[in-house]
């Protein structure tokens, strides 16, 4: 059997695992050549929450990082992270915007798109594999793997046999959490194995401790590729490191081969930007954590639980909250927690706790239990499907939620044009979804442009091909920056006022 192959994912999931998102393109540049000359079946450089980040912390255009890093790392393909019809926010956008979406990341030279549903509803991913498979580029359809009644081996390979009559080259097993075991993972890459005829990559965290060990149960299966980091953004609640990765397959006779000299000097230089984001870094999200097989939440949300109940002066009812959250997935159909539904679960576990149980249901719940989010694993409990009717006056719909949306790029780029912002499909599928960060960026660059002594933004201004005209109304509300007259701390509250979101910041005086 020939070796297995590792992806490398210290350019996504390693620092959005361990340091919130936060490395810059220019921290990545001196590595980039370095992975790309080691072998590599792929480089995960960008999706996930690296798009949010880029323009709402770092002044970046995502798109240029992208461009930028295939120029420098050329030869290895590159990986990105899609919410299918979420594409990278939490809502759900209409075909239009996400087919938009995904030609642009293809023109700017994605190869490999992981696209998954947080609720594995894969009516919710035809239109990203579609538009992925037509622009010539790899699909990968990921299964989010989960533990419940309703989730089995056998289900997680119906899905992979769906994945394959969808015309996905490849098929992931997304273990966000962390909580795949290794019999498990045998038993699932075997199965998997004996009813598609497409390679297998497992994706892990080791938040509790078992990631290795599944990767190596997976490999003995006959997996075909492992996802793995690069030290100090590796481990924990990332994916396990390659050198450590490589030690523990000594002499078994699918262990790959890497060169450990460019390892080390790839440590090295991580270890440096780890210690630049160090107020992003935490040492509890490098431990193992056992509290992930009994609550299976992701080990970044127990983390940011504990900042959220400070914030609202419920420190004591951490372990409460926490007790709570598979109550409130239960309930919701048994949901895999991932974004954005374990940000879902979590709030709502949390507003039970504080109000009463299901005395107060927040939108994004009530959404997930009309089926506005897809079709739920499990059933919804009657009791919190008929408050939730009652609330909100709606009915369960049960088609695909993308059919309900009307085509929206015209809209948005009306909207953009009115701000001011360029008009091209690249960097209006982004104003879609951060419009408040698109302009505050482009301007930026515009008025430092204007001003001789400014020092220059870290990346280029968004180009500007010709649009392609498609009909569509006018774009809802998306998650915005606090106002810039903003003088004190802040706190961010999000509210949805028939349907549409609202972002507000309350500042605290005196």
């Amino acid at each position: 059997m020939k070796p297995v192959t590792f992806n490398n994912t210290v350019l996504r999931d390693g620092h959005q695992s361990l340091a919130a998102t936060r490395m810059t393109t220019e921290q990545m540049l001196p590595a980039a050549p370095i992975l790309d000359s080691m072998g590599f079946s792929g480089l995960e450089t960008w999706g996930g929450a690296t798009i949010d980040s880029c323009l709402r912390f770092l002044n970046e255009n995502p798109f240029d990082r992208l461009r930028t890093l295939k120029r420098v790392a050329p030869q290895t393909p590159q990986i990105m992270l899609l919410r299918g019809q979420n594409i990278v926010q939490y809502t759900s956008f209409p075909d239009d915007v996400v087919e938009a979406f995904v030609r642009a990341n293809a023109a700017a030279g994605q190869d490999i798109f992981r696209v998954f549903d947080a609720l594995n509803d894969t009516r919710n991913l035809v239109t990203a594999i579609k538009t992925v498979i037509d622009c010539g580029k790899h699909a990968r359809g990921e299964i989010c793997y989960t533990i419940s009644p309703v989730h089995t081996v056998e289900a997680f390979v119906e899905m992979g046999v769906e994945f394959e009559k969808m015309g996905c080259h490849s098929i992931g097993i997304k273990d966000m959490s962390g909580i795949l075991k290794p019999q498990i993972a045998y038993k699932l890459v075997k199965e998997l194995k004996s009813r598609v005829g497409l390679p297998i990559t497992l994706h892990t965290h080791d938040t509790a401790g078992l990631g290795a060990a599944s990767y190596i149960a997976a490999i003995d299966a006959g997996v075909d590729t492992v996802e793995t980091s690069i030290v100090p953004f590796a481990n924990g609640t990332s994916q396990p490191d390659t050198v450590r990765m490589l030690a523990l397959l000594d002499g078994h006779p699918r262990c790959p081969d890497f060169d450990p000299a460019k390892l080390q000097e790839l440590r090295l230089h991580f270890e440096d930007v780890y210690k630049q984001l160090s107020k992003f870094t935490s040492p509890a999200n490098e431990r193992v954590d056992s509290d992930i097989l009994v609550f299976q939440v992701p080990g970044g949300m127990l983390s940011n639980f504990r900042n959220q109940l400070a914030d609202q002066g419920m420190t004591e009812k951490f372990d409460e909250v926490v007790r709570e959250i598979p109550v409130v997935r239960e309930a919701l159909g048994w949901i895999p927690l991932v974004t954005p539904t374990s940000q879902i679960v979590g709030t709502q576990a949390m507003m039970n706790v504080k109000f009463g149980r299901w005395k107060m249901i927040c939108q994004p719940a009530q959404d997930i239990a009309l089926g506005k989010y897809g079709k739920t694993p499990g059933p919804i409990n009657p009791e919190v499907l008929a408050q939730v009717e009652k609330q909100s006056g709606q009915k369960v719909i049960t088609q695909r939620p993308a059919d309900l949306l009307d085509p929206g790029m015209e809209g948005y780029r009306k909207a953009a044009a009115d701000k001011g912002v360029p008009t091209d499909d690249e960097t209006v599928v982004l104003f879609a979804m951060f419009p408040q960060q698109v302009e505050a960026l482009i301007k930026g660059k515009s008025a430092a442009a204007e001003t001789p002594a400014a020092k220059p933004a870290p990346a280029a201004e968004i180009a500007t091909p010709t649009p392609t005209p498609t009909p569509a109304p006018a774009p809802a509300a998306a998650t915005a920056p606090p106002p810039a007259d903003t003088t004190g701390p802040t706190k961010h509250f999000a509210l949805s006022i028939n349907g549409e979101r609202h972002d507000v910041w309350v500042e605290e005086v005196d």
